[in-house]
């Protein structure tokens, strides 16, 4: 029997290729896991940024259709030339009527909602000033009230009015509501968004709108 020393095996290291080769693709993937995690961050912003867009759409539309179903033929003003009781005043940027105002939003009863559209050369907003009817006229603070802002950074905002025609049939929309005394039969709102996106359409029926023109109800 032979006693020995059993010649060692070489050890090797990595040579510069496979050292090249690896730091490639540990690049290649932290890259394309970077590229993946960016995508999932820029989705969820999307998600919630339509989320909380058609939140603001829906709480403001939802509010305006309230106090439109809500509008009551009380006067809340009279014609300086004529005397006639003035029910309901609308422009393509203001509209002036009288609805109950909810317990939530102060002590309840009539209130004349003036919806105003502002633009300040840059956004168009849409303000809300209520002031109490009483016995057919606005009763006026002491303390003038500041208009709330319902909704702001709009790029144009406008409202438009229709009648019942001579025929009994549905007229054409109107810019400007002339007949105070009288509630129009339907309301539109329209709103678009800073980026000229145009927001759902708003169209609510009156009550007892129609039952002015000609006993004629809608």
């Amino acid at each position: 029997m032979r006693y020995g020393r059993t010649p060692a095996r070489e050890s090797r290291g990595f040579t510069l290729i496979e050292v090249l080769l690896a730091t490639v693709l540990l690049a290649a993937g932290l890259g394309i896991a970077f590229a993946t995690l960016t995508a999932a961050t820029r989705t969820v912003q999307r998600g919630e940024a339509m989320a909380a867009r058609g939140e603001r759409e829906r709480a403001v539309l939802g509010f305006l259709r309230g106090r439109l179903t809500g509008t009551r033929p009380v006067a809340f003003a009279s014609d300086p030339i004529n005397a006639l009781p003035q029910r309901f005043m609308g422009t393509s940027g203001r509209m002036r009527f009288v609805a109950d105002l909810p317990d939530y939003l102060g002590r309840g009863g009539p209130y004349l909602h003036d919806f105003a559209i502002e633009d300040d050369g840059e956004h168009v907003r849409v303000v809300l000033s209520l002031s109490m009817v009483q016995a057919g006229l606005t009763v006026e603070e002491d303390t003038p009230v500041r208009p709330e802002v319902l909704v702001e950074g709009l790029q144009s905002a406008s409202f438009r009015y229709r009648a019942l025609d001579g025929e009994g049939g549905v007229g054409p929309w109107q810019d400007e509501w002339e007949t105070h005394e009288q509630l129009p039969l339907l309301v539109e709102v329209r709103l678009v968004d800073a980026d000229g996106r145009a927001w759902p359409p708003l169209v609510v029926a009156l009550p007892q709108a129609g039952l002015g023109f000609g006993g004629v109800a809608f």
